[in-house]
């Protein structure tokens, strides 16, 4: 019987890495990851250890500002982790095997003054370009009202999406409703490739900051709850209009915040189809040969604790209140990275 991190991908979950971490995607691949995920942060905190230094110091030579650095580095590092695993995409047709590449968070930081019009104009303009030549490669597009219609021209485009920035089933439907409408402007579904990201951890952040009227209970299943009523209205869309590859939940921010909570809490919970996207600390924990994974993403928590968390939880000042977390956790990364370029630029 398989245990660890075995067991969980032998439950029906794809395992994504959330670094592009040279080192780490080697380490997760052996382990049975089939595909990674970047995002800002990961980025910057790639950067901040010093071992890029000499590849910052080579891209200042050429007399690229420190913007392009940035976008340089993260492309570099999503290139890296691709070849890793070009060979999981080939096999499986284009259906695995893929790695995010997060659009510029800047253009949702309120102090650039961009109308909605220009950051999705901004976001398509950037989405054909980072996409180009790359055979499995996902751009990375935020949930804001701005990418949700961006979403429809980039997959017009041909382009595959994966929707980040996910906390709510409202924001999951617009997000597919926009997308799946640009897919059908093109010739053929054959490569049509998408998937959401809804993030998990961050919602039981705020029911414990926000939501003291929950019962200990319902508070403790909430994030496990929203996450697998996405994934079930994921599943029941797609089955009524099939595409030759899967489209996808992502199951995103897999990592307790907690303290004194198991590290595999929403990995267990979540267990069984589609995709979790671990940082690698959670992994790590998932891989004990102690633990086995068994499928749990359709059963869903006691029908009395879901009646007490739809009459308590507003879900739209939820969503207000991470989404405006959200982007500044993205911001505020790319922010402090373009500030450490500069301070290695003096070192060049």
């Amino acid at each position: 019987m398989p245990h660890g991190l075995e067991s969980l991908i032998a439950s029906g979950t794809k395992l994504w890495l959330d670094s592009v971490d040279p080192d780490l995607v080697l380490e997760n691949r052996a382990a049975g990851a089939t595909g990674a995920t970047s995002n800002p942060v990961i980025i910057s905190d790639l950067i901040k250890t010093g071992r890029f230094d000499d590849r910052i110091a080579s891209l200042v030579a050429t007399g690229l500002d420190d913007d392009a650095i940035a976008w340089s580095l993260a492309d570099d590092l999503v290139k890296n982790a691709q070849k890793v695993f070009l060979g999981v995409w080939e096999q499986s047709g284009g259906n695995d095997g893929w790695v995010s590449f997060e659009l510029d968070p800047l253009l949702e930081d309120p102090a650039n003054g961009l109308s909605d019009d220009a950051r999705v104009a901004r976001y398509v303009e950037l989405g054909k370009r980072w996409s180009a030549g790359a055979c499995n490669r996902m751009i990375k597009v935020p949930a804001t009202p701005a990418g949700i219609r961006a979403l429809e021209p980039l997959a017009a485009a041909g382009i595959p999406l994966n929707v980040t920035l996910i906390f709510t089933l409202r924001q999951y439907e617009q997000a597919r409703d926009s997308l799946w409408k640009g897919a059908l402007q093109r010739g053929s579904l054959d490569l049509f490739k998408s998937v959401y990201s809804v993030f998990v951890s961050r919602i039981d952040v705020y029911a414990e900051k926000h939501l003291p009227a929950l019962s200990p209970e319902a508070r403790g299943v909430l994030a496990i709850a929203n996450a697998k009523r996405a994934w079930a209205a994921n599943r029941d869309f797609w089955r009524s209009h099939p595409t030759p590859l899967e489209q996808e939940i992502v199951f995103a921010s897999t990592g307790v915040k907690q303290p004194g909570v198991d590290p595999c809490l929403y990995v267990a919970a979540l267990a069984g189809d589609d995709i979790q996207t671990n940082p690698p600390a959670t992994n790590k924990a998932a891989d004990d040969p102690t633990r086995t994974f068994t499928r749990q993403v359709d059963r869903m928590p006691p029908a009395d604790l879901l009646a007490e968390i739809d009459a308590k939880v507003d879900m739209h000042r939820l969503e207000d209140v991470l989404m405006a977390e959200g982007v500044e956790k993205f911001v505020a990364p790319q922010q402090a990275l373009l500030a450490l370029i500069a301070s290695r630029r003096g070192r060049a």
